[in-house]
C-alpha cells in the first residue's frame, strides 16, 4: 500500500520508492562503497517522509537510485574488464 499525503498545493503526493532492494543488490553483487551510500540514502527516505520533509525524501530516493545504478555500472565494467583480461592472457598463453 502506497502512502500519500497532501502537499502545499492541495494535491495528493505519493511517497517515493526508497530503492532499498536495488541498493542492497548493488552492494552485494557489484560495488560495495557506492552500495553502502545507496543503502544509507534509501533508509533516510521513510524517515524524511514521516518528518514531513517531502522534498528531502524525494531527493534521498533519487540519490539512492543514482548511487545504486552507478555501483551496478562500475561493477559491470569491472566484470567486462576482467573477462577481457582473462581472454587476453589465455590467448597470450597459447602462443598465438
Amino acid at each position: 500500500m502506497e502512502e500519500t499525503t497532501m502537499n502545499q498545493n492541495n494535491s495528493m503526493e505519493a511517497k517515493p520508492d526508497n530503492n532499498l532492494v536495488w541498493a542492497i543488490l548493488s552492494t552485494v553483487l557489484c560495488c560495495l562503497p557506492l552500495g553502502i551510500v545507496a543503502i544509507i540514502k534509501s533508509t533516510k527516505v521513510n524517515e524524511l517522509w514521516a518528518q514531513g520533509d517531502y522534498e528531502g525524501a524525494k531527493k534521498a530516493a533519487a540519490d539512492a537510485k543514482k548511487f545504486a545504478i552507478w555501483g551496478a555500472a562500475i561493477g559491470g565494467i569491472f566484470v567486462i574488464l576482467y573477462i577481457i583480461f582473462v581472454v587476453v592472457l589465455g590467448v597470450a598463453g597459447n602462443g598465438f
